[in-house]
């Protein structure tokens, strides 16, 4: 066939980048050139006269002839591109997706069908790499977004679900925006003015800036910027990768101020390795104190500034540490410092890890002033040795507490003065008329946290007079109904979701010749605690009885309850138990309260379950004695 025109038809074949097939009404390859016999893997002559079916894969040649037969009936060209699962099989039996775009004619009154096929392995693979990539930004923990560059003040123009959710803000707060959004108004940051330059310059960037979310929280973002260019090398994009590190920085902060502890402290601290025990760290007060360097004691181990001990001895010393049966142990010994002079040391020693690494962290307390006190007072008399051994742990105790007196009242202030400025800062935010729900807010805020602040105070002022005895009670005759309302529509205001206050029953007879404020004072604060400590959706019950000589108070509440061991001491000013100790509080209310009632020859003692509650009774003469 085509005898006449042969010639130019195969010059034809050859010049069409796609593979041509040419076959007749039986599927019979009559024609094929070079590009789609290479893309089967065959020679030429190896297909003419073949049937078709030898290209198609086996599973997919009943889909095929239904497509084949299909065309036939409309004669017309049309493409298959479009259609599903369209694969072609080479000589060595490999599949490979394809498309193929049929069009029928008519030579010598036979029927012919030519098929234009592409090999599409790479375009598909290239899709699915595509796919894949865009499913891991999509998938990604971090907060991905692209900026248009091209664009007047470079919006963006993608982002993925990880940063909605790390920001808050919705799809259209996002869509078309700048990115300065998230920097609120603390727009005043040097790695920002940095960032911008780098944008300028068209490079990327890498930082560590202050982010707020939509709801005003603070987070750190760790911050990386990559510009992208075209192939005229133009900057068409930006991408912008965020991570959240706000945790990092806290535990960053924390550590650098336990080591400011650790550099600071006027004791003696070592850290040694403890295998080899071999010091890792010695502070600048040990190394003061002891006389040798940093650098040289980082050579040495505890054996060579403790002459009492072989290696033996102090392995037996710490073998209940190295058992972990014990948390730490302490021990007196002597130190000798590098001059050959020795001193008493008191030795308090845990095991802890640093890293991976066990290691032993040893605090020394030189006892040099109180050794010689105290061999002193044993030349005496045996009961002045026993009060030096009082006065020292008295002091020690005072010491402990004007250490967390210090603390508490730090962190006390610290806090409610951050929200007033906090507060403070974002009222000059809200200035429009409809944003005064916002400043309410914010005014609310700051008057708690002035009410707080000044209860702090009255607290300390009560302390002070109660110490030196100034405290001038006024007793009256008052019905307890009227304090008791008083102290619940305060209480009221205090009160948790779902949290309520059970007024007792049958008071409204009682009457008291009492101090009213202070029994005001003294039920306010155990019921405010009931209040505190218990979580929502709590029963706070109020149980008042009285009899001819006293009224008895009961408050009960369900909440966290007072660990057993902290029980002891839970009158004691400026304690907090173990279970509050991350709860706003003084830890005076209860020694106010204690110390009133004994003034007023009352009493008070409490039953406490830890994770069950806590039920308070107060006992009170019903006539205070002039």
């Amino acid at each position: 066939m085509f005898q006449q025109d042969q010639e130019i038809f195969n010059i034809l074949l050859e010049s069409v980048a796609e593979g041509v097939i040419v076959v007749d009404d039986h599927q019979i390859i009559v024609e094929v050139n070079n590009t789609a016999a290479k893309m089967f893997g065959y020679e030429t002559k190896e297909l003419l006269k073949q049937p078709l079916n030898i290209l198609i894969p086996k599973k997919h040649q009943k889909t095929h002839d239904t497509q084949v037969k299909d065309f036939l009936k409309e004669q017309s060209h049309r493409s298959m591109k479009h259609r599903p699962d369209i694969f072609g099989a080479k000589k060595d039996g490999t599949v490979f997706p394809i498309e193929a775009s049929l069009s029928s004619f008519k030579i010598y009154n036979q029927n012919f069908t030519m098929a234009l096929v592409i090999d599409i392995t790479a375009r598909k693979d290239f899709e699915y790499n595509l796919a894949m990539k865009s499913k891991a930004l999509q998938s990604s923990s971090n907060g991905i977004l692209i900026t248009d560059a091209l664009k007047k003040d470079n919006p963006i123009i993608y982002f993925n679900p990880a940063f909605t959710e790390l920001t808050g803000y919705s799809k259209e707060e996002i869509l078309n925006k700048n990115c300065r959004f998230l920097q609120a108004d603390d727009r005043d940051q040097d790695s920002i003015k940095e960032m911008r330059l780098a944008i300028k310059e068209g490079r990327s960037y890498k930082t560590i800036i202050r982010n707020y979310k939509k709801d005003g929280t603070l987070f750190w973002n760790d911050l990386s910027i990559t510009p992208i260019t075209n192939n005229d090398g133009i900057i068409t994009n930006f991408i912008g990768i965020q991570n959240d590190i706000t945790e990092r920085k806290k535990l960053e902060q924390e550590k650098n101020h336990l080591a400011k502890i650790f550099e600071e402290s006027l004791n003696e601290i070592y850290v040694f390795d403890a295998e080899s025990l071999k010091f890792i760290n010695v502070n600048h007060g040990a190394q003061i104190n002891i006389g040798y360097s940093l650098e040289e004691l980082l050579s040495m181990t505890p054996l060579d500034i403790k002459p009492d001990f072989s290696q033996a001895k102090f392995k037996k010393e710490i073998e209940h540490l190295e058992k972990e049966t014990v948390d730490k142990i302490e021990f007196e010994t002597v130190h000798r410092r590098k001059s050959g002079t020795t001193y008493p040391v008191n030795v308090h020693l845990q095991r802890s890890k640093l890293g991976n690494k066990a290691v032993y962290v040893a605090i020394i307390l030189d006892i040099t002033e109180q050794k010689n006190y105290t061999e002193t007072l044993e030349k005496t008399v045996k009961i002045r040795t026993e009060e030096l051994q009082t006065a020292l742990a008295a002091e020690k105790d005072l010491n402990e507490l004007k250490t967390k007196f210090l603390s508490m009242v730090s962190h006390e202030f610290k806090t409610p003065l951050s929200g007033i400025l906090t507060s403070t800062m974002l009222l000059r935010k809200y200035k429009l008329t409809d944003q005064q729900d916002k400043r309410e807010k914010h005014i609310d805020t700051i008057s708690d946290k002035v009410h707080y602040l000044n209860t702090i105070l009255n607290d300390f002022l009560s302390v002070e007079k109660l110490e030196k005895g100034k405290v001038n009670y006024k007793f009256t005759n008052f019905k307890l109904s009227k304090v008791l309302n008083e102290v619940i529509y305060n209480a009221n205001m205090l009160l948790k979701n779902g949290q309520k206050i059970n007024y007792p029953e049958n008071i409204d007879d009682i009457s008291l010749f009492q101090d009213e404020k202070i029994l005001e004072l003294i039920l306010s604060n155990l019921i405010y605690n009931a209040i505190k400590y218990s979580s929502e959706n709590t029963m706070v019950d109020i149980n008042i009885s009285q009899n001819e000589t006293s009224t008895i108070f009961k408050i009960k509440d369900n909440g966290i309850g007072i660990p057993e061991k902290d029980q002891k001491n839970i009158f004691n000013r400026y304690f907090r138990a173990e279970n509050v100790l991350l709860m706003q509080g003084t830890g005076i209310g209860l020694n106010i309260v204690k110390d009133h009632l004994e003034n007023l020859n009352g009493s008070i003692t409490f039953e406490s379950i830890e994770h069950k509650g806590s039920t308070f009774t107060i006992e009170l003469p019903n006539k205070a004695r002039l």
